[in-house]
């Protein structure tokens, strides 16, 4: 939970809950800002308090639709989210591996927890990696290169190899041309594209968002290309509406001009097989 900077919990919670789902927040640590470029930031780790939380809702005798994991502060919560997700087996286990991003891990990110996130993948059902996330899950080198189709369905199957049955690549640089999200469904062997425009500019939390819709939108009905389609859409409609304000990239997009878009539920077509 960072207090500022539109990140994790905070763009996770009022996303979740403007599309009609229950929010049951375990943070995994306490931040005033998040990490990147906001100044030395006062950070609580929250590790002794995730599995007395999980047992506590176990003796509630409450199920859980989904469970989504996000950012963890150390190697011994991951291990913490396997024994939640084996607790609830009917959930839709959503695990955002985050570890990385242009190329270079995040200064919380030790040898260890990537170990232990190669872990955790095994016991998902969807996985979310961004394209740096998923050469760091396959053990390879980060490459600046843009990705042919072929080797693009390569790294989708090779992940889905390791356990989950969705597997979404986002922020892809095309070979042929333009960006897009990409995702595979092992089980139906169904290889899926989500072409978006590029806006030259980063903001933090965007990954959190679309890992928060698709799993809004699966959870609620959505077939798995749809629910990466309004993933896409709404983090695109975020970033140029922000975009268009000229603000501080740090202070992360402007969620709350845009949310009202997922309460409508419109049926969305812009994606294609890979």
């Amino acid at each position: 939970l960072a207090g500022f900077g539109r990140s994790s919990l905070a763009v996770v919670i009022p996303t979740l809950s403007a599309m009609g789902i229950q929010v049951c927040p375990i943070p995994t640590a306490v931040l005033s800002t998040h990490t990147g470029g906001l100044g030395d930031v006062e950070y609580r780790d929250l590790t002794d308090y995730i599995r007395p939380c999980v047992e506590h809702y176990k003796r509630l005798g409450l199920e859980f639709e989904g469970i989504y994991s996000g950012f963890l502060s150390n190697a011994s919560q991951a291990d913490d989210m396997q024994a939640f997700i084996a607790a609830y087996p009917e959930a839709l286990a959503v695990v955002d591996p985050v570890m990385g991003d242009h190329g270079k891990t995040y200064r919380t990110c030790t040898p260890a927890l990537v170990d232990h996130m190669r872990e955790l993948v095994k016991s998902a059902s969807v996985i979310t990696p961004n394209l740096t996330e998923a050469y760091i899950l396959l053990n390879e080198p980060y490459s600046h290169e843009p990705l042919t189709r072929q080797r693009l369905k390569s790294m989708l199957a090779r992940l889905a190899e390791q356990g989950p049955r969705y597997v979404v690549v986002t922020g892809a640089e095309l070979a042929s041309g333009g960006c897009a999200n990409t995702g595979y469904d092992r089980d139906q062997n169904a290889y899926w594209c989500v072409p978006y425009d590029y806006v030259p500019t980063s903001y933090p939390g965007t990954g959190d968002i679309f890992a928060s819709v698709l799993t809004g939108s699966m959870i609620t009905g959505d077939s798995f290309p749809m629910a990466m389609a309004r993933a896409s859409a709404f983090v695109e409609l975020a970033i140029k509406a922000t975009f268009s304000y000229g603000t501080d990239t740090r202070y992360g997009v402007m969620l709350e001009k845009c949310l009202a878009w997922l309460t409508h539920r419109e049926v969305l077509k812009n994606y294609q097989l890979l």
